[in-house]
């Protein structure tokens, strides 16, 4: 993030160029510098969204370069060799913020070795329900843990490229985008909704995408409470906010008014209702000065430099990809042992997946990796482990996969969720409202005129738009799943599983998906059980290394798995109208009275660990920082290997003034310990994160009396804790 006296000196080089700016290249530099209906051809015809980065404000007599927007949730999405990371659900998993902050410094350099200077990738939307289509592309449930995930990211995108976090806000059912309506309190907003956000924007994010869903009745896009109040007013926003893709807008007046300053990827809304507005006064050409003066600064915090195609998928990024993908395994059983792998000779490797390049979602963060650079988990155990016997079988028939596991000693079964069970969708209905806005086609309209031709090309292009959008041509066209309504794994693959843990008491299963699988049907009857998430191309060779006791396992679950889909919050993927509130994941369970079958925060490991001597201290306050505790706390690793394990705080609050969680993270840390070694770990807390947002006093509260600081393994654990006594009264908005 640029000093105070460096924002100062680029602001004074930005008004000068907003100078030299005509009105008319400034209009023009409120939208996407590419055509809508050429655009929306090129995605559908020449897969565009994966050939090159998407240009804006590009004034060449200025020599004003523009902003050159590239997606990539788990990697830079164009063609060309870029590394794919494993999805942000699994990077949550690993809790590693260091790590997390070399990827995005990984990505933005990448994405500056095609031209890009703008990076879309860092999603920070809270996974409310587990059913929800990209739960992927976030980072888990929790807005702490969320929050510091994105914030790592943040600071490493931000040293290449402008990092963009998204979707703002509310943004969690993918089905229902284009319609919902989700009503939520101001408390709900400023405890949940927001404050990961807040943390990227701290942590120097200049940009912000506006989600496509209506909150409290106004479109996201065009929502002043939370664009211009809370983004730029209340936080000090010094960035621009751009329109989520082709129909993030409704309504051009009331975006630019509310706080909205560029639409993507095309020249659409804006182009086709602003410069009447500016000429007859209905949108003050202020507005427009402000919103481009936003961009020009940004793109003058760009750093300058060669950055060679080499860059992607190079060793040192790979290396990173397989560190986050084995950072991201969590093990949630390990009966009698069976994990790490040895003293056997010969391993079934059983299952749809235990052969496949399983990446994740085929949409808007869909990834282009090299040629054979994708390592399946059978691949990956072939090359760590040639002395090992390794028959594989697809799964397809149980009764011989079951045969095959009989004739080895232990047997592995490699099942989850790809593209075709959850992702991004669209139902071509929901764009017709706002593709009535756009400029049709000159031609058509000559040939038809505009009353004749308005019915037509609505729904025409709402069908192209959802077969193409994005240009995910390997999904045959389309998105072509959503949101997920069954949480349990098919039937076929839960026959699987219980078939071959009959015939091989030595059976365990990987699990590969981006949400929650309910494994009620079978978890007990298997002896171990790891999540791989979406693992990236080096997923195989991360597996081998945890199987085998390469690395000990260390990722955390960064949301809940219930044992029944009826302990979540309702969920509709066509809902209208949705409330959301204080309550879902862990805070939503504890109250209810019902244990995870995983809770948040669970995973187990090789090695164990025990922690003591949690202190509790102020933290000296310097001028214009937040006022923040700092608990202290002593990690041991008690066991024989080297490990990592990730020390969780949570708040028992006293709760008395009004209803709160009976626990929620405060901070956490993780930590990698040789056998025997100890560290003491400090974390720091704000002591917003100990209060509640008071509405009648529009900021953050603290109660008094005693609040108790719980250091823990996950959500459920009884853990050790240390009190701390506070004064009630306001620490900020």
């Amino acid at each position: 993030m640029p000093t105070c006296h460096d924002w100062s000196r680029l602001e004074t080089q930005a008004r000068t160029q907003l100078q030299r700016l005509s009105l008319g290249e400034k209009l023009a530099m409120l939208d996407g510098d590419t055509p809508f209906w050429g655009g929306l051809a090129a995605i559908a015809l020449h897969d565009a969204s994966h050939r090159r980065p998407w240009p804006a404000g590009v004034v060449e007599r200025l020599g004003i370069g523009g902003l050159h927007f590239v997606d990539g949730p788990r990697g830079v999405v164009l063609e060309g060799g870029a590394t794919t990371f494993p999805a942000p659900i699994g990077r949550g998993a690993s809790w590693d913020m260091a790590l997390e902050e070399r990827i995005g410094e990984a990505m933005g350099a990448e994405a500056r070795s095609f031209g890009a200077n703008l990076f879309g990738g860092i999603c920070v939307n809270l996974l409310r329900h587990p059913g929800w289509g990209r739960a992927q592309e976030t980072y888990g449930e929790d807005p702490v843990h969320v929050g510091a995930m994105g914030a790592a990211a943040t600071r490493g995108v931000q040293r290449h490229a402008i990092a963009c976090l998204k979707h703002f806000a509310l943004n969690s059912i993918d089905s229902a985008r284009f319609r919902v309506d989700v009503t939520a309190s101001e408390r709900v907003l400023q405890e949940l909704y927001l404050p990961q956000f807040r943390d990227g924007v701290e942590a120097g994010a200049l940009a912000v995408m506006s989600a496509y869903n209506s909150v409290n009745g106004a479109w996201c896009g065009q929502h002043p409470h939370l664009l211009r109040e809370i983004l730029k007013d209340r936080w000090g926003f010094r960035g621009f906010v751009l329109t989520d893709f082709i129909f993030g807008l409704r309504d051009g007046v009331a975006a630019i008014q509310a706080g909205q300053d560029l639409e993507l990827p095309f020249r659409m809304i804006f182009a086709a209702t602003l410069p009447e507005a500016v000429a007859a006064g209905r949108v003050p050409e202020a507005l427009v000065d402000a919103a481009v003066l936003r961009m020009l600064v940004a793109q003058a915090t760009v750093p300058t430099g060669a950055y060679p195609a080499a860059l992607r998928g190079c060793r040192a990024h790979r290396q990173l990809a397989r560190d986050a993908a084995a950072g991201s395994i969590v093990l949630l059983r390990n009966d009698g042992g069976v994990l790490p792998l040895s003293g056997i000779a010969s391993l079934a490797v059983i299952g749809p997946l235990a052969d496949a390049a399983n990446l994740g979602d085929r949409g808007s963060s869909d990834t282009r990796p090299a040629p054979g650079s994708v390592v399946t988990p059978l691949a990956g155990l072939r090359a760590a482990a040639p002395e090992l016997r390794l028959p594989h079988d697809d799964g397809s028939d149980p009764a011989l996969a079951a045969a095959l596991a009989a004739r080895s000693e232990a047997a592995l079964v490699v099942v989850g969720l790809d593209w075709r069970h959850e992702g991004e969708h669209i139902h071509p209905g929901d764009l017709a409202p706002i593709l009535r806005q756009a400029p049709p086609p000159a031609w058509l309209l000559r040939l038809c005129g505009r009353r004749r031709l308005l019915p037509i090309w609505t729904v025409v292009a709402a069908m192209l738009a959802s077969a193409t959008r994005f240009g995910s041509a390997r999904a045959g066209g389309s998105f072509a799943s959503g949101d997920r309504t069954v949480l349990q794994l098919p039937p076929a693959q839960e026959a699987l599983i219980l078939a071959v843990a009959a015939a091989n008491p030595r059976t365990v299963v990987v699990l590969m998906g981006g949400g929650a699988i309910l494994c009620e049907a079978w978890r007990q009857r298997v002896p171990g059980l790891l999540l791989l998430w979406y693992p990236g191309e080096l997923g195989g060779a991360a597996l081998a290394d945890v199987l085998l006791g390469r690395i000990s396992p260390s990722g955390r679950m960064p949301f809940s798995v219930p044992t029944e889909a009826s302990h979540l919050p309702p969920f509709d993927p066509r809902a209208r109208q949705i409330t959301y509130d204080l309550w879902h994941g862990y805070r939503r369970l504890a109250r209810s009275g019902r244990p995870a079958a995983f809770p948040f925060g669970f995973g187990l490991s090789y090695s164990r660990f025990r922690h003591t001597d949690p202190a509790v201290a102020w933290l000296p306050t310097a001028a214009g920082a937040e006022v923040a505790v700092e608990l202290a706390v002593t990690v041991t690793n008690t066991g024989t290997v080297e490990a990592a394990e990730v020390v969780q705080v949570y708040l028992e609050p006293p709760g008395e003034a009004t209803e709160r969680p009976q626990r929620t993270l405060v901070g956490f840390a993780r930590v990698s310990l040789g056998p025997g070694r100890s560290q003491r770990l400090l974390i720091r807390i704000p002591l917003r994160r100990l209060a509640w947002f008071d509405e009648n006093h529009d900021g953050f509260v603290l109660e008094g009396g005693r609040h108790r600081l719980l250091v823990a393994r996950h959500a459920e654990d009884v853990g050790i804790g240390v009190d701390l006594d506070l004064e009630s009264g306001a620490v900020g908005p």
